[in-house]
Parts: C-alpha cells; sequence; structure tokens
C-alpha cells in the first residue's frame, strides 16, 4: 500500500503516518529520518549530503529527490510505504510524479490534513512549553505556516486534482484517535470495494 500525506506544520500527519504505518505494516518515510539515516551510510549521495549540512545550505531538490527514490526503490518499501514530508515543493512533486510513472508505482491513497491555523499554532505553543522548547514563538510558527502556503499548498493542490480518485480530506481537528479511526476507515472501504471488484471479475472470467 503506497500512501502521501500533506498537511502544514502542526496538523498530526507525522503522528498518524506512525500510527498507520505502524497498523498496516509498512514503512513510514518521513524526509526528516531518511536524511538522518543517509548521513549513516557510505556513498555519493551521504557524503554531498555530509558536506551539505555541515556548511549550514539547504538540501537541493535535485539531491533530495534522489536519496527519496532511492529508499523507495529499496527492499524497505517492498510491502509499500507512507510519504511523510515529500514532495514539499512543485518541482519535487513533478519529480515524483515522472518517477511512480516510469517505475509504475500506483499511489493508493492521498490524505490531506486540514486544519484551522489558530488551532495550529495553539497546538505547537502547548507542546512547546510542555517540552520547554524555546524553538517554537509566534514568530517561527508564522514562518512555517507562510512557508506551507507558498510552497507546499500548491502541491496538495495539485495532487487533488492529479489523483481526485485517491483524494481525502482528513479533519485534522480531532482527537489523534478519532482520526486513526477515519483514515482506517477510509482505507478498509477502499480495500472492501477493491476486494468485491476483484471477486466479480473472478467470478465472471469462471463462468
Amino acid at each position: 500500500m503506497k500512501i502521501i500525506f500533506f498537511g502544514p506544520p502542526g496538523s498530526g500527519k507525522g503522528t498518524q503516518a506512525k500510527l498507520i504505518a505502524n497498523e498496516l505494516s509498512i514503512s513510514h518515510l518521513s524526509t526528516g529520518d531518511i536524511l538522518r539515516d543517509k548521513l549513516d551510510e557510505d556513498d555519493k549521495f551521504s557524503l554531498k549530503l555530509k558536506e551539505i549540512m555541515s556548511s549550514g545550505d539547504l538540501v537541493s531538490d535535485d539531491l533530495l529527490n534522489k536519496i527519496i527514490t532511492e529508499k523507495l526503490n529499496s527492499k524497505d518499501c517492498l510491502d509499500g510505504f507512507i510519504l511523510d514530508g515529500y514532495p514539499r515543493t512543485l518541482p519535487q512533486a513533478d519529480y515524483f510524479k515522472s518517477f511512480i510513472k516510469a517505475n509504475k508505482i500506483n499511489l493508493d491513497y492521498v490524505f490531506d490534513f486540514k486544519i484551522d491555523f489558530k488551532e495550529i499554532t495553539s497546538r505547537i505553543l502547548k507542546r512547546s512549553s510542555l517540552e520547554k522548547r524555546s524553538d517554537d514563538n509566534i514568530n517561527v510558527i508564522k514562518k512555517r505556516l507562510d512557508k506551507y502556503i507558498k510552497e507546499t499548498y500548491p502541491v496538495s493542490e495539485s495532487f487533488r486534482i492529479t489523483f481526485s480518485s485517491i483524494y481525502n480530506v482528513i479533519e485534522a481537528c480531532k482527537e489523534i484517535s478519532e482520526i486513526q479511526k477515519d483514515l482506517m476507515k477510509i482505507i478498509k472501504k477502499s480495500w472492501e470495494i477493491g476486494q468485491n471488484s476483484y471477486i466479480k471479475a473472478w467470478l465472471m472470467c469462471v463462468n
């Protein structure tokens, strides 16, 4: 099963990606985790990544695309994956769409987490207070949300159009357990429909 999660920072998509990946026994691919894992490896991509990150520069779309797609082609993703945090920009989205087309990879679901930005701000500030983090303040949160609107929201909109039949909006203002139930309800319903279609096709062939 191959799934993509979209949503602004603080929407809870990372938490849900971990829960659903565990429930479906598939890989949870967060961009941050993939880059951290790559730093522990010893190949041309990891060497380039170390050089970039040690200099304080941002990882380019070109390098990130290659690292992500290398991971998608690995044995870790044979049974499926949930992409969390990629693609984040339109150039990344264009590359990813070309990649899955060339490799005959069919996405099963695109989930877009929708939540009011006031709720996001409240959530992050509450989390920061509990975790005693000083890096999450109103100005930082605003910058992150502005960046999301500018860069990632257009990506989710393009996927809404391109993959309309598998695109689903998730109301992310609910409790964690309720959101998890909503996600699994959609997945199970679609799976049952697919199974019924397969059975009908099989019966037509044997009769």
